[in-house]
C-alpha cells in the first residue's frame, strides 16, 4: 500500500521558516528520486525541489537559496527546510517521486499558510 503522509505545515509569518517531513512508502522512497510539490489555490501543482538517491538536489528558481531539500533513507523520510517565506507561498504541499504519472496517489498533503 502507498504512503505519503506529510506534516509540518501550518501557520507562519511572512519572513518565517517551517520545516517538513513526509514519510513514504519504502517501496516508493528506496528506488525513486523524491520531490516536494506545492498547489496554491486556483493554480497548478509545481515542483518546489527533489533529491536524489545519491543525495543530489535541484530547487525551482523561487525558492532558491531559501529552501533546502534533504532525505534521510533508513527512515524513508524527506525532509524541506523552508526559510524566508512569503505570503505567496502559501499552498498545500506534497511530496512524492519523480518523475510523477497520471494516477499517482498524492496524499493529503500539509497546509502552509504564510500570512501576518
Amino acid at each position: 500500500q502507498v504512503q505519503l503522509v506529510a506534516s509540518g505545515g501550518g501557520l507562519v509569518q511572512p519572513g518565517g521558516s517551517l520545516r517538513l517531513s513526509c514519510a513514504a512508502s519504502r517501496s516508493i522512497f528506496s528506488v525513486n528520486t523524491m520531490g516536494w510539490y506545492r498547489q496554491a489555490p486556483g493554480k497548478q501543482r509545481e515542483m518546489v525541489a527533489y533529491i536524489t538517491l545519491t543525495g543530489g538536489t535541484n530547487y525551482a528558481d523561487s525558492v532558491k537559496g531559501r529552501f533546502t531539500i534533504s532525505r534521510d533513507n533508513a527512515k524513508s523520510t524527506v525532509y524541506l527546510q523552508m526559510n524566508t517565506l512569503k505570503p505567496e507561498e502559501t499552498a498545500i504541499y506534497y511530496c512524492n517521486k519523480l518523475p510523477t504519472n497520471w494516477g499517482d496517489y498524492w496524499g493529503q498533503g500539509t497546509q502552509v499558510t504564510v500570512s501576518s
